[in-house]
């Protein structure tokens, strides 16, 4: 894969995440002790950030570096959200069944 599709792909996933979890990007750059700046330009995907910002920008956003890096989610990840539906009503289930229906239409 292209350099330049690998750091826009990082940046739109990083900026989905972000929007998810309802920070601004001034709230996550003061969590991971970076400038705006550096945020806006990770999300544009103008700019590569250095690794140790990559570990507190995961960190921070609660997502894998696996998934940053290229949007694979990790069987972990899976597991753990396999758990949780387990643990659900029936009712609970089928909304999120119908949900994941909606998700994944192409």
């Amino acid at each position: 894969m292209e350099n330049k599709q690998l750091l826009k792909d990082m940046g739109e996933r990083a900026c989905l995440r972000r929007k998810t979890l309802g920070y601004t990007q001034e709230q996550l750059a003061e969590k991971i002790n970076v400038s705006v700046q550096m945020i806006s330009n990770l999300e544009l995907g103008k700019k590569a950030i250095r690794p140790e910002n990559i570990v507190k920008l995961c960190s921070a956003l609660e997502i894998s570096t696996d998934y940053l890096l290229t949007g694979i989610i990790s069987n972990d990840k899976i597991s753990k959200l396999s758990d949780k539906l387990t643990q659900l009503s029936p009712e609970a289930l089928k909304t999120i069944e119908q949900l994941l229906d909606l998700l994944t239409i192409n």
